[in-house]
């Protein structure tokens, strides 16, 4: 600091050295060199606020931008002024936006190593130069469902022909199956099967109704990843070109059953080997990985998801079921099975009727409406509708069954 300096700046004009020289030896303006060389005490500074850029009133929305997507300073500039509907200079941005991206492409390239249990990623495969021929001696486009747990490395594939969210969930019943559980967290890709509407922040994004439940049944959370940022989901896309270079080289395969008995062959193969970044088998560090069990089945259904109205009844399959009155306007899962009809909202079941045979008909449980005509009863649901002997017990519950038109 020039203030250090003040006494070889009062010895030098002591040497005779002009205002103007000294200034230009020590680079400071000719004005300050002759206070310095004129105060017969050391100068004492107080350093001012820092005055208010403009960017600053923008920057933490910026920031979330950059956080999401390596978007350009144009686009960047773009937003700014949608969002804050006013005017602000391009190179305050570009200045801004060169500064943040070194910042977050160092983070970037951090590795990320997931603790045991915690995560997975699932990601799509599409194999343009392969098809495969149904039953019905079509020819289909082949896709691959691939999920990696984080920690162990441990990878399942599974071959179908179509990327529907019934062949999604499926997929991933699969999986769990393979693994022997599932993470408490699952990575995705944008993809419009998990997610309708992509915002800014995931929580502000929608997610696919069915998936949303599928997730909700189970207790694992689907999480996006940022769009543009391959790094976040490094693991998913590793193995979607390892299959690509490593599998699928001179395949052979009658049908998608041979093709997927290959497929699992090869997952036991390279989940049997030691991994190149573990330096680990990941069939032995599975172990460590203690994944949720399932421990009850999830049934697919294209027609599944059913919304309650404000007169506590749903319909399915032309007939109405009742459930307590707080779950109005919500969207349940209903199972059906045998001669009972399961019911479901965020993975817990709320209800279970009898299956009707026939139209147009009300299955009622009485108990539902208990709570709007007596507001001290708070139960969830009937209990004796999780016994094991239910259809004995049946006769003793208050259902009413009509037809209605």
């Amino acid at each position: 600091m020039i203030g250090d300096k003040w006494l070889n700046i009062r010895n030098d004009k002591k040497k005779g050295l002009s205002y103007s020289e000294i200034a230009r030896k020590y680079n400071i303006d000719r004005r300050t060199a002759k206070k310095y060389c004129e105060s017969n005490v050391k100068p004492d500074y107080k350093y001012s606020n820092p005055r208010k850029r403009k960017i600053d009133d923008y920057a933490p929305y910026i920031d979330v931008l950059l956080s999401e997507a390596p978007y350009s300073a144009v686009r960047i500039q773009e937003l700014v002024e949608e969002h804050f509907h006013t005017k602000i200079g391009y190179t305050t941005i570009q200045e801004y936006v060169k500064k943040t991206k070194v910042k977050y492409n160092h983070q970037a390239t951090v590795r990320f190593e997931t603790l045991p249990g915690l995560q997975g990623q699932v990601d799509w495969g599409f194999f343009e130069n392969y098809t495969v021929t149904d039953v019905n001696g079509e020819e289909k486009k082949l896709y691959c469902f691939l999920m990696i747990l984080g920690y162990s490395r441990m990878r399942y594939i599974e071959f179908v022909t179509d990327m529907s969210i019934q062949t999604l969930i499926k997929c991933h019943l699969n999986a769990f199956d393979y693994f022997g559980g599932y993470p408490e967290e699952i990575l995705y890709d944008n993809m419009k099967q998990v997610v309708v509407k992509r915002l800014l922040k995931q929580k502000d994004s929608t997610l696919n109704r069915t998936f949303e439940d599928f997730a909700g049944f189970f207790n694992f959370k689907p999480v996006l990843c940022r769009p543009y940022r391959g790094q976040t989901k490094g693991k998913i896309e590793r193995t979607v070109r390892y299959v690509r270079e490593n599998f699928m080289v001179g395949i052979k395969y009658k049908d998608l059953e041979d093709l997927n008995k290959q497929a699992y062959g090869w997952c036991e193969k390279v989940n049997n080997k030691v991994h190149s970044t573990t330096n680990e088998i990941p069939k032995i560090r599975l172990m460590e990985e203690h994944l949720t069990k399932v421990t009850r089945p999830y049934f697919i259904d294209i027609n599944s998801v059913r919304k309650v109205e404000k007169d506590c009844l749903f319909s399915y399959k032309g007939n109405k079921y009742s459930v307590l009155p707080k779950y109005i306007y919500r969207h349940v899962v209903v199972a059906g099975f045998d001669n009972l009809l399961q019911v479901y909202c965020d993975g817990e079941k709320i209800a279970t009727h009898p299956i009707a045979r026939g139209k147009n008909i009300a299955v009622i449980n009485k108990y539902h409406y208990d709570s709007i005509s007596h507001s001290k009863h708070d139960k969830d649901h009937n209990s004796i509708f999780d016994d094991a002997n239910y259809d004995e017990k049946l006769s003793n519950v208050d259902l009413e069954v009509y037809n209605y038109d």
